[in-house]
C-alpha cells in the first residue's frame, strides 16, 4: 500500500491528537493508550489474567494477526518514524517491520524440556512473568514495541511501554495495532499499553511498581543502568559501537560493499551497525579505493576537525546528527556531494573522536593495524566492552576465531553486511533487542518466561 507524505502527516495528526488519548486515529480512542502510568499498568494486569489462560493456539492468532496488520502498515509506520524523530532511512525501516513481521520467534519458541525414567516425570515449562515493563529508544521505535510484544505475548505476558519522548506518536500507534491485532482475533485488549506523555516520572512508576517483576530497556548506557539499579530482574540492551575488521585475506571488493550496506543501513541507527574499520595495513590502499567505488566519501584532516565540532558539539554527541545521511552531514560543513553519497570515511588513529565515539551516523573511520595482533586489539579497545556486536571480513579460519574469541560479543558477524545478524540476508530470527550487557544476547519469546519445574513421582512413566 504506497501512502503520501500528506497521508503519513494526517496520520500524525490524527494519532494521539495533542497527545490525548481520547482523540487518536479518525477520532477513535487509541487503544493501551493511558494518561495515566498506574491507569496503564492496571489495565495490563487485567489483561494477563486473561491471557495466561488462553492456549498457545489463541496467543499464535494473536501473533499472526500483529504480523499480518505490521505488514500492512510498515510504510505508514517508516514514513510516520521519519516524520517524528527525524532520523533514519524510510525504504529502510519499511524492510525493518517486514523483517519483524516476519521473522520474530512466536509461540514455537517456547520448549518444555522433559525427563522420564523409573522416579517418574519431571518437565521444565517456560511460564511468563506476568506484567512486563519495557523502554523503548527513539531509534528503531515501533520496531521495537512490535518485535517486544510478539515475544512477550507468546510467552503469556502483557506489557506496559514507556518510549522515548522523540517517538511518542508513532510508538503509541504500534501500541494500537497490538491491542487492535489481539480484539480483531477474540483476545484481551490492553495486552500492551502505553502513556501519552512519557516522562522520567512515568518510568519511575514503571520500575518501582509491585505489580512489575520484569523490566526490559533497549536504549543507550543511561536508560540500561538505571533500570539495572532497580531492584527488579533486568534485560538490558544498551551501546554497541561494533568495530568491522579487514585482514589480508579478505575478499576486499566484496568487504567494501558489505561495509558500506551495513554501515549506511537506516542511516546507520542500529546498534549493530558497523562504526568504524580496523584494517591490516597491506590492504587499507586497496580497501579505500572500493569504499570510494561504494558511494564513500573521504574527507580531508581540515574537514575531519570542522565534522567532528559540528557531531560532537562542545564534546557531546549533537543530536541532530543522529540518523542523517551522508549528504546532510557533509551539507553541514559546506560540502556539496552528488545524489549517489552515502557513506563519509576518512583515516584517523582509534582515539579519534569520530571513531572512538559511537555516533549512529553513516561516518565510517578507518584505523591502520599492523598486523592482526594489532587488529585485534585495536578492535577490542574501540568496542569498549560493551560486549553488543562485531564484525570480521576474512578466509582465515584461525583468525576469525582468535577475534571471536577476544571480541566475546553477543553477535560477531563474518563475511557479511551487520544487519544478516538479525536475519536479514541471514540465517537466524530477527529481535531489535540485543541485551549484550546482561548476557541474554539476542532476546526472544523464550527470554520472557521463567523456567518451573513440574515434577510426578513415581508414576507416568510406561516404558
Amino acid at each position: 500500500m504506497a501512502v503520501s507524505e500528506a497521508q503519513v502527516k494526517d496520520i500524525v495528526e490524527k494519532v494521539l491528537s495533542q497527545l490525548k488519548p481520547e482523540a487518536g486515529i479518525s477520532g477513535k480512542k487509541l487503544s493501551g493508550v493511558f494518561e495515566d502510568m498506574e491507569e496503564a499498568i492496571k489495565a495490563s494486569k487485567k489483561a494477563q489474567a486473561v491471557m495466561q489462560k488462553l492456549s498457545m493456539d489463541c496467543r499464535e492468532k494473536i501473533i499472526n494477526n500483529i504480523r499480518k496488520k505490521t505488514m500492512e502498515s510498515a510504510e505508514i509506520m517508516a514514513k510516520m518514524g521519519v516524520e517524528e524523530t527525524g532520523m533514519g532511512n524510510v525504504g529502510h525501516k519499511i524492510l525493518k517491520h517486514q523483517l519483524l513481521a516476519e521473522k520474530t520467534p512466536g509461540t514455537e519458541d517456547i520448549a518444555t524440556i522433559a525427563w522420564s525414567g523409573d522416579r517418574g516425570l519431571t518437565l521444565i515449562e517456560m511460564g511468563p512473568f506476568g506484567v512486563i515493563g519495557a523502554i523503548t529508544p527513539c531509534t528503531n521505535p515501533s520496531e521495537t514495541i512490535l518485535c517486544n510484544s510478539i515475544g512477550m505475548i507468546a510467552g503469556g505476558n502483557t506489557v506496559v511501554f514507556n518510549p522515548h519522548p522523540a517517538a511518542i506518536k508513532v510508538s503509541n500507534f504500534a501500541v494500537n495495532l497490538v491491542n487492535e491485532a489481539s480484539v480483531e482475533v477474540g483476545g484481551p485488549d490492553n495486552i500492551a499499553v502505553s502513556v501519552t506523555k512519557p516522562t522520567l516520572a512515568t518510568s519511575d512508576i514503571m520500575l518501582k511498581h509491585k505489580d512489575i517483576p520484569l523490566i526490559v530497556a533497549t536504549g543507550g548506557p543511561g536508560v540500561v543502568t538505571t533500570v539495572l539499579s532497580s531492584g527488579k530482574r533486568g534485560i538490558g540492551a544498551g551501546a554497541g559501537n561494533p568495530p568491522v575488521l579487514v585482514d589480508e585475506t579478505a575478499d576486499i571488493k566484496k568487504a567494501a560493499m558489505d561495509i558500506v550496506n551495513g554501515c549506511t543501513f537506516d542511516n546507520n541507527l542500529p546498534c549493530i551497525a558497523e562504526k568504524e574499520i580496523v584494517a591490516v595495513n597491506e590492504i587499507v590502499d586497496e580497501l579505500k579505493h572500493y569504499l570510494l567505488e561504494n558511494d564513500c566519501y573521504e574527507i580531508s584532516k581540515e574537514e575531519q576537525d570542522k565534522l567532528t565540532a559540528v557531531v560532537l558539539k562542545d564534546n557531546k554527541l549533537n543530536r541532530k546528527c543522529v540518523g542523517k545521511d551522508a549528504r546532510t552531514l557533509l551539507s553541514m560543513i559546506g560540502i556539496n556531494t552528488p545524489d549517489n553519497i552515502r557513506c563519509i570515511i576518512f583515516e584517523g588513529e582509534k582515539e579519534h573522536p569520530l571513531i572512538a565515539e559511537e555516533l549512529m551516523m553513516p561516518i565510517l573511520g578507518i584505523v591502520r593495524a599492523k598486523d592482526i595482533d594489532d587488529a585485534i586489539e585495536k578492535a577490542v579497545w574501540l568496542e569498549h566492552g560493551n560486549r553488543h556486536s562485531a564484525h570480521m571480513h576474512s578466509k582465515n579460519v584461525d583468525n576469525i576465531t582468535r577475534f571471536g574469541k577476544a571480541i566475546d560479543t553477543a553477535i560477531f558477524v563474518k563475511n557479511a553486511p551487520s544487519y544478516a545478524a538479525l536475519g536479514f540476508g541471514g540465517e537466524g530470527y530477527c529481535t531489535f533487542t540485543i541485551a549484550s550487557r546482561t548476557g541474554e544476547g539476542l532476546t526472544s519469546a523464550r527470554t520472557f518466561t521463567k523456567q518451573r519445574r513440574c515434577v510426578m513421582s513415581d508414576s507416568l512413566c510406561i516404558r
